[in-house]
């Protein structure tokens, strides 16, 4: 059996190296019009800020090298152009000789990846506007960055990767400004989540332009101001990260599916409406595990899982693939962040009775060093008890948080049989209720009724206006706030009907719990507890 590969990056290497394990004798070829394969494109960011210092360590194989550990065939600088699939045939383009040839396929894997979206504005030819997709990209970056003539940059969207970048210009000393013409930076995080990291990047002094669209780049020759909808913004540089587009343009008028966005829909089986063609990486379009919507999940973790997969079933196996849970993490200046499953407004349209909580944890035992807090919302359906997903923010390693829950998703846990998980713990790395477990409880105080709350979104849209803010602090540490001890309430507090509206505050929100449950058992019937508390809410929580 003849195997042709279109494509040699993270997919199109894992299917080559994974087939050739699984049948030896099949004969593979990789086109591939880049010189580089199997490059690590998510580690790009990080060569440009030098914490990955040799562009070496980008390039996981040569060809070359995949050639001689692998035993499939590579060739490099060969565009695709055209498909002939009755025929079984590809015609492509040598770069270097610009010769026309056709390549011959009992299967063919298209594994063609996307390109950076790249908008019909003025300026974008200029000197020091950049893109990120490829090592090539980042040297160019880098190189300017060294250089110290860039001292101002503007990323042109907010999502993992031009976060990454304007992390890593910030640590060389470049002011850098975040725009995107959503109202919100982080795609997959729920608004709340994602205004708590807009203003820690802020704070850290890289700021964000909200519902803002790029309009151009004005200079003599380079960049001197890059052009908004909302004004202009003095700049040395601008870094186009606006996502990326399916490379499918070979695939026009050849019958293959394609979604509306371009990518090519396939199956569970990564095959196409051709059983002879599949498809897999940041140019297919697979399905959600947990809706069963068609879903894009341009990540190297997908490509790879969606190799191994089209790999067994060319070789003769029934290997279907359950589809992606949107699971993703990102490292910032002082945060790190990740999630995964249904956001909450997702999960409502479909169809799901949902219950949510923000809860801020401890990471690790709080007398060990280092520990801090993680900030987490967790999603679940009052009615079926199904956990439906996580976010989590936090200095320390949210992936932890994150994975746990994606295998709880993957096996379509309920938030009752999450609680009482054995978790490992020791003070370096847990606390004796593991976060994760703490987040369920807290779930599980809200779906029960024992634990009543405003949601951070709800206090934002007024809903405890009539409540009598309550500091339930250890100390004092709400300004104009009155102070309640919880140590000291062992009965009718004076000055308080048992009928009045108090919003309970304190830094995350477990003292105010445990306040909660007090004055309730003496008969207070009116309090809420702030979820997240000053940590998340901020301390400016006066009363009106």
């Amino acid at each position: 059996m003849k195997v042709l590969v279109i494509g040699g990056v993270a997919a199109g290497t894992k299917v080559a190296a994974k087939l050739k394990r699984e049948s030896r004798e099949t004969e593979v070829l990789i086109l591939t019009k880049s010189e580089d394969i199997s490059y690590a494109g998510c580690g790009l960011p990080y060569y440009v800020g030098d914490v990955i210092h040799e562009r070496s360590q980008l390039i996981v194989n040569t060809p070359e090298k995949f050639a001689k550990l692998t035993g499939a065939e590579v060739e490099t600088g060969i565009e695709v152009t055209g498909l002939d699939r009755e025929g079984r045939k590809v015609t492509a383009k040598d770069l270097k000789s610009g010769e026309t040839k056709e390549y011959t396929y009992d299967k063919l894997v298209i594994a063609t990846g996307a390109s950076p979206v790249v908008p019909p504005l003025p300026g974008l030819d200029m000197k020091n506007v950049f893109m990120m997709r490829t090592p090539d990209d980042a040297e160019a970056l880098r190189k300017a960055a060294e250089s110290g003539t860039i001292k101002r940059a503007v990323i042109a969207g907010g999502g993992f990767i031009g976060l990454e970048v304007a992390e890593n210009l910030q640590s060389r000393g470049i002011r850098t400004t975040v725009l995107d013409m959503l109202p919100h930076i982080m795609p997959g995080f729920d608004p709340e989540m994602a205004e708590f990291v807009e203003d820690h990047l802020a704070d850290q002094g890289i700021m964000t332009l909200l519902d803002t669209k790029l309009e151009g780049v004005e200079g003599d020759g380079t960049v001197e101001k890059v052009k908004t909808s909302r004004r202009a913004i003095k700049a040395d540089a601008l870094v186009l990260s606006l996502g990326i587009r399916a490379n499918t343009a070979f695939l026009a008028d050849t019958g293959i599916e394609l979604a509306p966005n371009r990518t090519v829909l396939v199956d569970d089986h990564m095959r196409t409406n051709d059983e002879n063609i599949y498809a897999l990486g940041d140019c297919s379009m697979i399905t959600n595990r947990m809706t069963h919507a068609r879903a894009w999940s341009p990540m190297g973790s997908s490509a790879n899982i969606e190799g191994r997969i089209a790999a067994q079933n060319i070789a003769g196996a029934d290997v279907s693939y359950p589809g992606v849970l949107g699971t993703g993490v990102v490292k910032l200046p002082g945060l790190n962040a990740g999630r995964t499953g249904l956001t909450e407004q997702v999960a409502k349209e479909a169809g799901h009775d949902v219950v949510s909580v923000v809860a801020v944890v401890d990471d690790k035992a709080h007398y060990y060093p280092g520990a801090d807090s993680f900030m987490v919302k967790m999603i679940a359906d009052k009615t079926t008890g199904e956990f439906l997903g996580i976010q989590v923010l936090g200095k320390g390693a949210v992936d932890k948080m994150v994975d746990i829950a994606v295998v709880a998703l993957s096996m379509k846990a309920t938030v009752q049989q999450l609680e009482h998980l054995d978790f490992a713990y020791a003070p370096p790395f847990s606390t004796a209720i593991h976060p994760f477990a703490h987040c369920i409880n807290i779930l599980l105080n809200k779906m029960s009724g024992s634990l009543d709350t405003f949601t951070p979104v709800e206090f934002a849209e007024g809903k405890a206006e009539g409540y009598k803010v309550i500091d339930a602090s250890l100390k004092p540490t709400l300004e104009g706030v009155e102070f309640m001890n919880l140590e000291e309430i062992d009965g009718e507090v004076e000055g308080h009907p048992k009928d009045e509206k108090m919003l309970l505050v304190c830094a995350k929100g477990k003292r105010a719990y445990m306040l909660q449950n007090r004055l309730r058992y003496y008969g207070y019937t009116n309090t809420k507890v702030l979820e997240g508390g000053s940590t998340f809410n901020g301390e400016d929580l006066t009363e009106d």
